[in-house]
């Protein structure tokens, strides 16, 4: 999907269309209605604070603002860009109507979370059939008629990559955005891969691209040509191996149609450090709604689990974490909430801290769970009595 969050946004304000646009604010940059109708926006220049951009639109990553990039240096770059926050039920709204849309084209389907999915067309009818002199003419039409039935289902444009395998597939998707079809074959690969910087493989991150940097190989045709041996040499077995496949558009994957999550959490990244005894009740109200919504995504999704854990870190990036297992799995946020309050008592909590979390893990679905055991109890580690107006610990 095409700078989802931000498009999702357009929809509900659409007199910010051609704007650039910035998504990764609090419910303090919600935008104000004026008497007039009209509406007061959060600009980017007012911010103050740790916030990191989500995403942002096409005009403002014009001006150089990107995702994950912390929010005072987007202001920099895009001072008078829109600041607004995110809505989470509105996007996963929006993401089950495109995957939805896609499905009933194609329905083999890898899901890669909530804007991203790999589909295997080998199978749809029509994709494998030329039309005129165009071999490719089939899937070319197929991969047009599932855009226009995601716009019809959301509004919303999204860029489809086509080609032999996921690798390649991600990298095409990403080609000609906004709103792109890119369709690449393994002959295409030396003149539209091997030029670009080897980052644009999904899976060469910034160190493993500063080490071939250094090496002197600064595209994928450079990788792509390098002795196979010698990758292993410089990089080891399993990466210098896959590095040589990579570049050379090779990927055995398939499309993985099912697959659990090992884990399921919650966090938030404060605006400003904040002390376990001076903002006591502002932390508690967090670490309440982050277990409220952790429960949440549970229910959601139709898992329950037995180890709750909670992240916290501290100024200075010192980064903590703690679990707990329970007696029986659960799912409601009254255990979860008591569960990781016991955590969090065995921590020194006298620093100050910039991000809290809390996490779900040993997953598993209802139907696995006994009969006996189908209703949720609070393990013996955690029975005690808890004060109902308990904040933080």
């Amino acid at each position: 999907m095409d700078a989802f969050y931000a498009s999702v946004e357009l929809l509900r304000y659409p007199d910010l269309k051609g704007q650039p646009v910035v998504i990764g604010g609090g419910r303090r940059h919600e935008p104000v209605l004026r008497e007039d109708g009209s509406r007061e926006y959060a600009r980017l220049r007012d911010y103050t604070g740790r916030g990191v951009t989500t995403t942002a639109t096409y005009e403002a990553r014009d001006l150089g603002v990107h995702s994950g990039m912390g929010l005072m240096k987007a202001a920099v770059r895009a001072p008078d860009a829109i600041l607004l926050p995110m809505d989470f039920d509105a996007y996963r709204m929006y993401s089950r109507r495109f995957k939805a849309a896609v499905a009933e084209l194609a329905p083999v389907i890898e899901d890669r979370g909530i804007d991203e999915i790999y589909i295997d067309l080998g199978d749809v009818p029509g994709a494998r059939d030329a039309v005129g002199h165009d071999p490719l003419g089939g899937v070319r039409a197929l991969a047009q008629e599932i855009k226009n039935n995601v716009r019809r289902a959301t509004a919303l444009s999204c860029s489809i990559g086509i080609t032999p395998n996921k690798l390649l597939s991600k990298i095409a998707s990403e080609l000609d955005k906004p709103d792109g079809l890119t369709i690449l074959t393994l002959d295409d690969i030396p003149s539209r891969i091997w030029p670009m910087s080897p980052r644009k493989i999904n899976g060469i991150g910034p160190k493993a691209a500063a080490r071939l940097a250094t090496l002197g190989i600064h595209t994928v045709g450079e990788v792509a040509a390098a002795d196979p041996a010698w990758l292993i040499e410089q990089f080891g077995r399993s990466f210098g191996a896959w590095l040589h496949e990579a570049s050379h558009g090779r990927d055995e994957r398939p499309v993985v149609t099912h697959s659990e999550p090992v884990s399921i959490s919650r966090e938030t990244t404060f605006e400003r450090d904040l002390h376990a005894r001076h903002d006591r009740a502002e932390l508690g109200e967090i670490f309440t709604r982050l277990c409220v919504q952790l429960a949440g995504d549970l229910q959601r999704k139709g898992y329950l689990g037995r180890t709750v854990g909670i992240k916290l870190r501290f100024e200075g990036f010192r980064t903590v974490t703690r679990d707990l297992t329970l007696d029986l799995p659960v799912q409601d946020a009254e255990a979860i909430r008591a569960a990781a309050g016991a955590c969090l008592k065995r921590v020194d909590l006298s620093q100050r801290l910039r991000l809290l979390g809390v996490r779900m893990g040993g997953l598993c679905r209802p139907g696995d769970v006994q009969a006996r055991r189908r209703t949720p109890r609070p393990a013996r580690a955690v029975a005690e009595p808890l004060p109902q107006n308990l904040t933080l610990f």
